[in-house]
C-alpha cells in the first residue's frame, strides 16, 4: 500500500454481460493517484477508460481486485470524489445559478446557504455576472466552467474529469484547459483526466498512463517534467520536451496512423 495514495487501484478487473456475451474491459488494472498530482488516463477507443472513472467514483463496483480511496475500499459513491462529465449537463430550464446550487441542494443544504456558497463560486470564478442566465446564453466554455464550478462546490478533494473539452474547438478548447489547470492547481485536488488528446495529457498532467487495448491494463506510464513548468497547459506546448513526451506516448498507443501529421497537428 503507498503511504500517501488517494486513490489505488490493485489488479482490478471489470466483465460486462452484453446482448453477445460476456466482454471483459478491465483486464488487471493496476496505478495510483498521489496526493495533489493531475494524473492523465490515455489509450485507444473502448480500452475501460470510463469505465475506471466509473469504479472510482463508486457508481459501479469491480469484478475483481481491490479500488481504495484514502485507503478505504471503495463500496459507493463517496463524498470526497468529483465526477466531471463530458457533457455539461446544466438543466437549460434552470439559470446558472441554480444549475450550479443543484448539487448542494441534493444534499440538502439549505436553499438560502445553497444559493450564497454558489454565488461565491460563481464570483471566484469569474461567472457572477451570467448567474441569472440560462445555459443557452452561455458559450460552450463558459457552461464547462460552471459544470466545474458545481463540482467542486461538493468539496471533493478527488476530482475525475472524463474528457470534459471534447465537445469545444480547439480555440475554446485551450483556453478552458488553461482556466481548469489554474482552478484544480490551487485548489490542490487529486485529478484524474481521461482524453484521447495527448497533446492535452502532456500539457496538463504530472504523469500521463497509456493503456492497453481491451481488456484495459496499464502499459507505459510517463512522468512529464517541462522546462515551463505545469502552471499554463499553452506555455506547456511550446516546451522543447513537448514533441518528444508526445512522439513517445504515441508510440505507445500503437494506433496505426502517420506519426508525423497527428504530431504536427496537435502542436500546432
Amino acid at each position: 500500500m503507498k503511504q500517501d495514495a488517494r486513490v489505488e487501484l490493485r489488479n482490478v478487473c471489470q466483465y460486462f454481460v452484453t446482448k453477445t456475451g460476456v466482454v471483459q474491459a478491465l483486464g488487471g488494472l493496476s496505478f495510483a493517484l498521489e496526493d495533489g498530482e493531475f494524473v492523465s488516463l490515455v489509450g485507444p477507443s473502448g480500452c475501460g477508460k470510463s469505465t475506471c472513472l466509473g469504479l472510482i467514483s463508486g457508481l459501479s463496483s469491480p469484478t475483481s481486485g481491490e479500488l481504495l480511496v484514502d485507503h478505504v475500499a471503495v463500496g459507493g459513491p463517496n463524498r470526497h470524489v468529483g465526477y466531471m462529465l463530458q457533457k455539461d449537463l446544466l438543466m437549460p430550464w434552470r439559470t446558472i445559478l441554480d444549475n450550479v446550487s443543484y448539487g448542494l441542494q441534493i444534499r440538502r443544504v439549505p436553499r438560502k446557504e445553497a444559493t450564497a456558497r454558489a454565488l461565491a463560486g460563481l464570483r471566484r470564478y469569474g461567472l457572477d455576472g451570467f448567474a441569472h442566465r440560462y445555459p443557452r446564453e452561455l458559450s460552450g466554455g463558459m457552461r464547462q466552467r460552471a459544470a466545474l464550478i458545481r463540482t467542486l462546490l461538493l468539496e471533493p478533494e478527488i476530482v475525475l474529469l472524463d474528457e470534459p473539452f471534447s465537445a469545444l474547438d480547439f480555440q475554446t478548447r485551450l483556453v478552458i484547459e488553461e482556466d481548469v489547470r489554474k482552478i484544480l492547481s490551487r485548489e490542490r485536488k487529486t485529478v484524474l483526466l481521461i482524453t484521447h488528446d495527448i497533446g492535452e495529457a502532456i500539457a496538463m498532467s504530472n504523469r500521463v498512463l497509456v493503456m492497453t487495448n481491451r481488456p484495459g491494463r496499464i502499459k507505459a506510464e510517463f512522468t512529464i517534467e517541462l522546462s515551463s513548468g505545469h502552471d499554463s497547459p499553452l506555455k506547456a506546448r511550446e516546451s522543447p520536451e513537448f514533441s518528444t513526451y508526445f512522439k513517445q506516448i504515441w508510440q505507445e498507443l500503437d494506433i496505426n496512423v502517420g506519426l508525423d501529421s497527428a504530431t504536427n497537428d496537435n502542436i500546432h
